[in-house]
């Protein structure tokens, strides 16, 4: 079982109390990287997610002023860097990731708090230039409402981070609702935030337990009238359905299948370096990770030996390993999802350049899959049309500029893409063609706190970070005033 100062309480936190489920009910958090059972959480239902709505709802009663506002963000920057060590130990165990990698993540997860902090007075009321129809105009930056948080196991801290820096500026309440895979790194975050912020009662609310159970008492609470979800294209699609009666407000930030392009004229070692912490970060579980690598066919073997050779230096194990350079998969659904998909492109004629198959897994938890590089991947199979979440770098050929563009567009998502080229002209050329919301020139580079992020087409829609982002949790009131 994890012990650590940051978890004196395996609950959910409701109007400033933790709080366990009213029928004592839990769920088990675990170990992906060898099954140990970690911590038996609280596992909450309907009546505790009305409550905690209930409480977000009164704190708008409560308006924050911006340098309020303002210290509360910095505060959690602090708190974060304070304890990024344990922080990060803590998302090492139940996610798996490298504790480096996961150190890295919190870090990350300060930047968005931080520039949230620098730039919350963007949310100062407005006075218009113009005096049109003989008035003043003011525009006002009001609280949005209640504000559901739903976040995702493969980025347990920056995630939330994203979401609840921009509702804290906004002086909107929340209820955040983090994966029951876990758990633990939220309920860490939210013991900084009552020892070390101090935040009004009821303004972050955080309910544990069945996403089906709590997700649906969100979407059908009328108090509720923003939500902010990361997640799977199929469960947005449901969210925008569950709410279209009471218009609520969505940010959805959805599945991705990003294409890498690697034109004939890139500087190959570069664009492999750059492949390299793009895709392996967080194991190949995440959504702007490269998911179809397409390389001009004149320069496809060499970059591909070169991918290769890099990919044979990396440790797979243990994240708390001080070597490990990759962790283990989440679960034993996400181990065999990475397997089928490189069983069904080599059954279907590609090529395996490095990583051996690793077998079928032999217990109920992640697994180890190693780094694997393909080659001769066709537009037909699996790892080419779906979404892999692992390690797998399947290489696809093109022979035209044109053909690389229609390749990389062949997908009904469109979040994340990157290209390589070393010619200008080329890139001004394809980044205005492809269909995805972040498009990495010469870099493989995901999000930053300092610039927007989100997707197009089925990747979803509104967006996170950046002055764009900070703007998600507010309504805006126009008030003209006569003389």
């Amino acid at each position: 079982m994890i012990e650590s100062p940051l978890l004196p309480e395996l609950k959910g936190y409701i109007g400033g109390d933790w709080t366990g489920a009213d029928g004592g009910d839990t769920l088990a958090v675990h170990n992906p990287a060898n099954g140990e059972l970690l911590a038996e959480v609280a596992s909450m239902g309907r009546a505790e997610t009305d409550r905690a709505v209930a409480a977000a709802q009164a704190a708008l009663n409560e308006p924050a002023s911006l340098d309020t506002r303002r210290q509360w963000l910095r505060d959690i920057v602090q708190a974060l860097q304070d304890n990024r060590e344990e922080l990060g130990r803590i998302l090492t165990l139940e996610h798996g990731k490298p504790w480096k990698e996961a150190q890295g993540e919190v870090d990350y997860a300060a930047g968005f708090f931080r520039y949230c902090a620098e730039h919350v007075d963007e949310l100062k009321p407005r006075v218009l230039e113009e005096r049109p129809k003989d008035c003043t105009w003011t525009v006002h930056f009001r609280p949005a409402g209640v504000a559901a948080l739903l976040t995702p196991w493969n980025f347990p801290i920056g995630m939330i981070a994203k979401k609840l820096s921009a509702a804290l500026a906004a002086d909107t309440p929340s209820v955040i609702k983090p994966s029951s895979k876990t758990p633990l790194t939220m309920i860490a975050l939210f013991t900084l935030l009552e020892r070390e912020v101090k935040l009004p009662r009821g303004k972050t609310n955080l309910v544990i337990g069945p996403a089906g159970t709590i997700g649906d008492a969100l979407c059908e609470d009328p108090r509720v009238t923003v939500m902010s979800f990361t997640g799977s294209t199929g469960v947005g699609k449901d969210l925008i359905r569950k709410t279209a009666d009471q218009v609520k407000r969505l940010t959805l930030e959805l599945g991705g299948n990003a294409p890498f392009l690697v034109f004939e004229d890139a500087d190959l070692d570069a664009a492999a370096d750059n492949l390299m912490a793009n895709k392996f970060r967080g194991g190949g579980q995440t959504c702007v990770c490269s998911n179809r690598i397409l390389a001009h066919r004149s320069v496809s073997q060499a970059f591909a030996d070169k991918v290769a050779e890099r990919a044979n230096r990396l440790k797979v194990g243990d994240g708390l390993e001080p070597d490990t350079d990759i962790g283990p998969l989440i679960d034993r659904n996400g181990y065999q999802k990475v397997r089928r998909h490189v069983r069904d492109a080599m059954d279907k004629g590609a090529e395996r350049v490095t990583g051996q198959d690793p077998g079928e897994l032999e217990n109920d938890w992640g697994g180890y899959h190693p780094p694997t590089v393909l080659r001769g991947v066709t537009g037909e199979m699996l790892c080419a049309r779906e979404e892999t979440f692992g390690p797998l770098v399947p290489i696809m050929e093109f022979d035209s500029e044109e053909e690389a563009v229609t390749m990389a567009n062949d997908t009904e998502f469109g979040l994340a893409a990157y290209l390589f080229t070393g010619s200008d002209e080329v890139a001004g050329r394809v980044i205005p063609r492809l269909h995805f919301g972040h498009v990495g020139h010469n870099t493989g580079t995901g999000p930053t706190p300092e610039a927007p992020f989100g997707g197009m087409l089925e990747s979803g829609y509104g967006r996170e970070g950046g002055l764009e982002g900070l703007f998600d949790f507010v309504e805006v009131q126009t008030v003209p005033r006569g003389a």
